[in-house]
């Protein structure tokens, strides 16, 4: 048999850590392992895209953009890979044309050598601008075939997607197994069949969860698959990818030896592990629930993230009930895979259908604009009673859903104003403009250069150097630098240094970040999943006296985050003393990354808002008083 060497993509600076550490990896913790990755002869390193771009900004005070720089400059040889979900780029919904191709420019520019590129619905429609865009820039266009089981993905019907993703100008084929629903001998015939209809590379990305993916592999392996994706042991396993170590030994000697060293690939687990450590989080498991993946086929992401929800609101014990629900939701609108965002969607949906005692009672936005077809074709048949239900006799659309959307970079400019100082500053802001406008507030004079850490400061201080010698002369720079701000305090971290910087006379916790954002780089931001209110809650006493007063009280019908208008830029949907009718919009509330619109049930005059823009608001709190009239 004729040697072939096996390429491996190593995913722990993107995947790895966002299947098992909530994507909590700062770039300071991937800094010094860098160039020795470089030196392994890696396929590739995939490193940015899918939720690493958000919770950047969202949970760590990191600027995605720079992140990408530097690890560009420390990978000299290796290319750097990126997971891009089509028309949605790094975010949960469709956005214009020119949004996605001037992501896709920036994103080349700045780093990316490799785009895989998938849609949700494996509808090809979704592909076609990030695709044009990805060979105007040179870059490698892999186009992935999203796989999971149901009455209509056919073996066929992965064939047909990757016919149509090739004559696109895709460069290589991906089967993205998210929910690491592909058996080994399922693998060995969808690979044989692609290998003889395709000239392009194919590649093989499984999850681990129930514990499928290695035998999977090495079907995929003997019937000719050219790339496999892994991860380092410490984030390996679990809800992660199979172990780089595991599947170079077993590949040694073979004629598909990858040909890696196993002594750096330990050199580099060994520093992972001292980081998983230090930063505390768990390994990768498979638990029972997990292993049930084979009969719910609902991803290990996705269970990982309604356990945590569910448990902090003290519900975890409907999880049995979430999990069969699942199943139902995706049947009844069609059976869409379950990966971002529609694993979001039908996960929200089951949830609420749950936790509410109505079935299909709340419907969260997303789903309505999946039900129009928002978001690209339903894969199967969905069911007439479900669609009548929610859209009210509205049809779906039947053609490209970005050729509704007429929205322009441009039109986040003014919104976004002198903050943002680059293009990417302004991508970020159309991307996610609450957590974008929050993050360059925070970093609004500049200090994200001279308090966060000058670059090179930065990079000699993972380098071992003494910081100590010059924390004197900074404290006095940073604190010249607030006194002349309007800021009030300024936190700093730089590896296990954290202090705070506060104006003289500033009230602890009186930062200039806007109303909602979190205190502290790194702060825990709360669940945002439906839960039961609390039993014994106890409600403010404004809410108290304007029940007392006679006022309709509109509560929240879900754990979230909430927003008095759409855009940070944009007027609140409603004032007080503003009338009001049955269905209006009162404000939006956010959900497991979904936004969605509360309207009022009653009609009248808004006499309360009881709680804060941006602040984080309880199943069944008060939001609203209106008296009615």
């Amino acid at each position: 048999m004729r040697a072939r060497r096996v390429g491996i993509t190593e995913t722990s600076l993107r995947d790895g850590q966002q299947s098992l550490w909530a994507t909590r990896m700062r770039t300071s913790d991937m800094l010094p392992i860098l160039e020795l990755m470089d030196e392994v002869g890696y396929h590739s390193l995939e490193c940015w895209g899918g939720a690493t771009f958000d919770a950047a900004m969202r949970f760590l005070d990191e600027d995605p953009w720079e992140r990408l720089r530097v690890v560009k400059q420390h990978v000299a040889h290796t290319p750097l890979q990126m997971l891009l979900r089509g028309q949605n780029l790094v975010g949960y919904r469709h956005y214009g044309d020119d949004i996605v191709r001037r992501f896709v420019y920036k994103a080349a520019e700045n780093g990316v050598d490799i785009f895989r590129v998938f849609d949700a619905l494996n509808d090809v429609r979704n592909f076609e601008t990030a695709a044009a865009a990805i060979k105007e820039t040179g870059k490698h266009f892999q186009a992935a075939v999203v796989y999971t089981i149901s009455p209509v993905h056919s073996l066929d019907h992965y064939l047909e997607v990757a016919h149509k993703l090739v004559d696109m100008g895709a460069d290589s084929i991906c089967i993205k197994d998210m929910a690491a629903l592909l058996s080994p001998f399922y693998a060995e015939e969808l690979i044989r069949r692609l290998k003889a209809e395709i000239e392009v590379p194919i590649q093989l990305h499984c999850h681990y969860i129930g514990g499928l993916a290695p035998m999977t592999y090495l079907k995929a392996i003997e019937s000719g698959v050219d790339v496999i994706d892994t991860a380092t042991v410490p984030l390996a396993f679990g809800n992660s990818q199979p172990a780089t170590e595991m599947v170079v030994t077993a590949l040694i000697g073979t004629p598909y030896d990858t040909e890696l060293e196993l002594e750096k690939l330990f050199e580099v687990a060994k520093y992972f592990e001292g980081v998983r450590q230090r930063t505390g989080h768990e390994r990768g498991v498979t638990s029972l629930t997990h292993m049930q993946v084979y009969s719910h086929q609902v991803p290990g992401g996705m269970i990982s993230n309604l356990e945590s929800q569910l448990k902090e609101q003290n519900a975890l014990d409907r999880m049995p009930e979430v999990l069969q629900e699942i199943p139902i939701v995706r049947a009844e609108v069609g059976f869409p895979p379950l990966v971002t965002p529609m694993s979001q969607i039908v996960g929200t949906q089951a949830v609420l259908n749950v936790l509410s005692g109505r079935r299909w009672h709340i419907v969260p936005d997303e789903m309505k604009q999946y039900l129009r077809g928002r978001y690209g074709a339903a894969p199967g048949p969905v069911s007439k009673t479900i669609r009548d239900r929610v859209l009210e006799g509205e049809e779906p659309i039947d053609v490209r859903p970005a050729e509704l959307i007429d929205e322009t970079l441009e039109d986040y400019r003014d919104e976004i104003g002198d903050l943002a100082r680059s293009e990417e500053d302004l991508l970020s802001y159309g991307l996610f403009p609450q957590t974008a406008r929050a993050y360059l507030e925070r970093h609004r004079v500049g200090l994200e250069n001279d308090v966060f850490g000058l670059h090179e400061q930065y990079l000699r201080a993972q380098a071992g150097a003494a910081v100590e010698e010059q924390t004197a002369d900074r404290v006095a720079r940073i604190l010249e630098l607030v006194e002349q701000s309007d800021l009030q305090e300024v936190v700093i971290e730089e590896g296990e240094l954290r202090m705070t910087v506060r104006k003289a006379g500033a009230a602890p916790g009186e930062a200039g970040a806007p109303e909602g954002a979190p205190a502290s780089p790194g702060a825990k931001t709360p669940a945002t999943a439906a839960a039961p209110a609390p039993s014994g809650a106890v409600e403010p006493a404004s809410a108290v006296d304007a029940s007392a007063n006679g006022y309709h009280i509109v509560r929240s019908k879900w754990v979230a985050t909430f927003y008095r208008s759409p855009s940070p830029t944009e007027p609140a949907f409603v004032e007080v003393g503003d009338p009001v009718a049955p269905g209006q919009t009162l404000c939006i509330l956010e959900m497991m990354k979904m936004m969605n619109e509360l309207t009022a049930d009653v009609g009248g005059i808004v006499r309360e808002i009881l709680v804060e823009n941006g602040a984080t608001v309880e199943y069944g709190q008060p939001l609203f008083a209106i008296e009615p009239v």
